[in-house]
């Protein structure tokens, strides 16, 4: 193997949320909170818009999620472990399958995909934030962020069931 074919990396990183972490982190959360409030205010054709417009949404974010998971794999002290590719694409899995149902008119299935979705990104960002699976502010940030797409996401299947 050439010299330069293995590269050495040091990090260190900070337990506390950085800032840009804040404002990208939090931001994309308000589409959710915001759509399920309008989607229960508006019980109408607009409504209808606002919820699906909604769950497009949160397949978005659930689907960059998952490549976020992969992303950090790449940097991941002795290579990508099967846990991380696992949580990858069991997220990719859950957004692409909400993506297809609501497109399909399944509403009542995309929204249950994409709570299973988010609630594993609360469980286990936490749990591989502690492990060195990802960074450590994963363990601060995801048990208050995900939260907020969750309960959107739980209200907009209670005003569709």
């Amino acid at each position: 193997m050439a010299k330069d074919d293995r590269r050495t990396l040091a990090v260190s990183e900070p337990r506390t949320v950085p800032w840009l972490s804040i404002v990208f982190g939090y931001g994309p959360m308000l589409p959710f909170a915001v759509g399920a409030a309008l989607a229960w205010w508006r019980r109408d054709d607009l409504g209808d818009a606002i919820l699906y417009l909604t769950i497009l949404w949160g397949c978005a974010i659930l689907l960059f999620l998952s490549g976020v998971r992969r992303g950090v794999s790449f940097r991941t002290e002795g290579g990508p472990t099967f846990i991380q590719i696992a949580t990858m694409l069991g997220l990719f899995g859950l957004g692409f399958l909400a993506l297809l149902s609501a497109s399909l008119g399944q509403t009542v299935a995309a929204i249950a995909l994409l709570i299973a979705g988010f609630t594993a990104v609360a469980i286990l960002d936490p749990i591989a934030a502690r492990t060195g699976e990802a960074p450590l502010f994963f363990a601060r940030l995801r048990p208050t962020q995900i939260p907020i797409a969750i309960l959107s996401l739980c209200a907009l299947l209670a005003l569709k069931v």
